[in-house]
């Protein structure tokens, strides 16, 4: 499921708040992304919230962006919020990766 050349990319920083930590969050998101071929990161945040950086396709990222709305069986979605990004550091690095 990679880039084609006429495909429109997107960028976006998003926040995910609610009962998202401890539940294979970061999993569920490494495996939609790798799925979708999608690059970027996703990581735990001091405040409880879960980040998650992502460049691809914008059909495919508006496609992970549903899968975080919805999470894992375990989690408990409060809120979404996407921060669109206009030079994706994610472009150099075509890896998603998990950190902690």
């Amino acid at each position: 499921m990679g880039v084609g050349v006429t495909d429109t990319l997107r960028a976006v920083h998003v926040r995910v708040t609610g009962r998202v930590q401890h539940v294979g969050f970061r999993w569920f998101v490494a495996r939609a992304a790798r799925d979708l071929g999608i690059s970027g990161c996703v990581r735990n945040a001091a405040d409880g919230s879960l980040e998650v950086d992502a460049f691809g396709a914008a059909e495919h990222v508006e496609r992970l962006l549903d899968a975080l709305r919805r999470g894992p069986p375990q989690a408990v979605v409060q809120s979404v919020e996407i921060d669109e990004r206009p030079s994706p550091a994610a472009a150099v690095n075509p890896a998603f990766e998990i950190f902690p």
